[in-house]
């Protein structure tokens, strides 16, 4: 039996037994940093069981967020990236222990020769950044990025630290995709992912899905009080360690901020993620735009049986899902400072796994959030598959709203 929920700017449905997750939708509209519009979906042994959605997709336009509605889900696309990789690793097209130059040659140059696939899709390639300069059109045109990252000498030596690729590592996973398959990432995503389970989701937005975009806006700013009491509070960590921490990340020449300028190309203050020109680009580690019916849809094909397609194995989701960064140190931490995985970044090849500061739904949960606050994961046990999507982009660490989300839904599950 389906509930519909609806009311000012409110629409979709929740089948019964599943009302604690409209009452934790609607709550996060008045909450704290609150919403303009957003979308949550979940799957439940391959089929719907939670498709909200509400508030306005535009706020200056005063325009309702839809049932079509799709907006920039930031580093969530890291998920769907990821997935491609592993479909050709399931059908034996990619050795997740081979090194890169066996399908991209002129990677190897620089010392990367002996760097594996593995490490790529875990952040432990020691590419995070490239020296540049790039510009923004070199960025879109994708193959200036890739012959800067084969000039590149790693930071680190390959395999024996890690930190977040957050923008190299799109074109890292995109080229060897393209080297196998003749296809960009995007036009792969598109054609054995968002085809086969009608999914409105793309890296690379189509012109002719322009005017469904909904416009984002960024929640109110936070000192630096607030970020380290945020971060104390969702990785258990303590003051002394939070703080050396946030002082190592946050200086001007900082891997991290470095990393997401990718050589210049990608200056926040152009505004180049809010252009025409961003949208219809390939970055499939930052710039998908999808719907969070999509997402749950995705993540559900991953342990599911979704109207007839499943798109991974068990093998291949249990191997893709091994933590990483349990191995490895971070990159960039100050002399004695250790910080465990499972409190900063409990990375497994493409997907986090849950963890004090990303719960989702348990141990075994595994997915990827975004920047701003979307989410997208699976879990195997639960055989449940989740997306949240919003409009309001919140960067503190202790934004509740995905959480609030996927505790109402364990608290469904029972």
């Amino acid at each position: 039996m389906t509930n519909e929920t609806t009311g000012p700017h409110f629409g979709g449905h929740v089948e019964d037994g599943w009302g604690k997750v409209a009452d934790a939708f609607r709550a996060n509209f008045d909450g704290t940093p609150g919403e303009i519009g957003a979308a949550c979906s979940v799957y439940l042994g391959g089929r719907p069981v939670v498709d909200l959605w509400g508030g306005l997709a535009d706020r200056e336009a005063n325009r309702p967020w839809g049932k079509d509605t799709i907006v920039q889900v930031a580093s969530t696309t890291k998920g769907a990236a990821a997935i491609c990789a592993h479909l050709l690793v399931q059908r034996g097209e990619l050795d997740l222990d081979a090194p890169v130059v066996r399908y991209w040659p002129e990677f190897g140059s620089a010392g990367k020769d002996e760097i594996l696939v593995r490490w790529l899709l875990s952040h432990q390639a020691g590419l995070p950044i490239v020296d540049g300069p790039l510009t923004f059109e070199q960025a879109c045109a994708w193959d200036p990025v890739t012959r800067a990252i084969e000039a590149q000498k790693p930071l680190w030596r390959p395999g024996t630290e890690h930190v977040y690729h957050a923008v190299t590592y799109g074109y890292l996973v995109g080229e060897i995709v393209r080297r196998i398959t003749g296809k960009s990432l995007g036009t792969f995503f598109a054609e054995e992912v968002a085809a086969p389970l009608g999914l409105s989701a793309w890296i690379g937005l189509p012109e002719e899905e322009e005017p469904r975009v909904a416009r984002f806006e960024d929640a109110a700013p936070f000192t630096v009080e607030e970020l380290l009491a945020g971060m104390i509070a969702t990785t258990g960590l303590d003051e002394e360690t939070v703080t050396a921490w946030v002082e190592s990340m946050w200086t001007p020449d900082a891997v991290q901020i470095r990393a997401g300028v990718l050589g210049g190309a990608l200056d926040p203050a152009t505004g180049y993620f809010r252009t025409r020109a961003w949208r219809a680009a390939e970055f499939p580690a930052a710039n998908m735009l999808a719907d969070a019916g999509s997402l749950a849809r995705m993540y559900a094909a991953t342990v599911s049986d979704v109207d007839g397609v499943r798109l991974l194995d068990p093998p291949t989701v249990e191997t893709m899902t091994e933590i990483q960064t349990d191995k490895t140190t971070m990159y960039g931490l100050p002399p004695g400072l250790d910080i465990p995985a499972d409190r900063s970044f409990n990375m497994s090849l493409g997907f986090w796994r849950a963890c004090p500061a990303l719960p989702m739904l348990g141990p075994g949960s595994f997915g990827h959030p975004g920047s701003g606050g979307s989410i997208g994961f699976a879990d195997p046990d639960a055989g449940v598959g989740f997306g949240y999507v919003t409009n309001l982009w919140n960067y503190r660490p202790d934004d509740t709203r995905a959480a609030n989300l996927s505790k109402a839904v364990q608290d469904c599950l029972g």
